[in-house]
């Protein structure tokens, strides 16, 4: 049993390191194998296809992501916003760290979507509607979101947010935010830019805006009344 859980991390290991140089689309089956150091027929013993293997890698990424959720929901002495602080930086780092991973998981997201819908869901590829790994990722998708929602509760619980908020909804938008901050370095740090963000401003500022939501800090100014005689 060790045997094979080392010859499964393996192949996973050189499919992230293959993933990360040439790309998914252009890396085979042979190629993991041959970066592995085993046979092809060995590789395909363990999973079934690239789509397979991809799958498999995509439930080793939300495990691990998952267990930066866990860290944080065990750290001691901390209220709920400044746990979804911590969050938002772990999420941050991760994306940074791990991209295949965390572009994995983007990728998952996308295709729940389409699984969500009958219309939609012939959409995608057969061989990941017959992967098991994909189906094992329907039954644990959800836990990193229900551990969000349990910071954004505590938070409404001790007062350092705002008690009107809706936990579920806030913390989708907190990921959603989350999401859009990676996918927008890209255009923050080209240099041809019209519009001035400093990269380094980037990050604290989007992380204090997030805290000014979230503590309702953020208002809208109301325009002066001006008392004037008519006469």
């Amino acid at each position: 049993m060790a045997g094979e859980k080392n010859k499964e991390k393996l192949i996973l290991d050189s499919a992230v390191a293959l993933f990360t140089t040439k790309g998914y689309s252009a890396t085979r089956m042979e190629d993991v194998a041959k970066k592995a150091g085993i046979s092809k027929g060995l590789t395909y013993f363990y999973y079934k296809n690239k789509e397979d293997l991809f799958m498999a890698l995509t439930k080793k990424a939300f495990d691990q992501f998952r267990e930066e959720f866990r860290e944080v929901l065990r750290t001691k002495g901390k209220n709920g916003l400044e746990m979804i602080t911590d969050l938002a930086e772990k999420v941050i780092l991760f994306s940074k760290n791990h991209p295949v991973y965390y572009q994995a998981i983007l990728n998952f997201l996308d295709v729940l979507r389409k699984y969500n819908h009958a219309s939609l869901r012939k959409e995608i590829d057969p061989l990941i509607l017959d992967s098991i790994h994909f189906h094992k990722l329907l039954e644990v998708h959800h836990e990193p979101v229900r551990m969000g929602i349990q910071m954004i509760s505590q938070g409404i619980k001790d007062g350092s947010i705002r008690p009107e908020l809706q936990p579920e909804i806030t913390f989708y938008m907190i990921w959603g935010m989350l999401i859009g901050y990676e996918k927008m370095v890209g255009p923050i740090e080209y240099e041809g830019k019209e519009t001035k963000v400093s990269p380094d401003a980037w990050k604290p500022g989007c992380i204090r805006l997030m805290q000014d939501m979230l503590r309702g800090t953020i208002q809208a100014s109301k325009p002066q009344v001006v008392q004037a005689s008519l006469f």
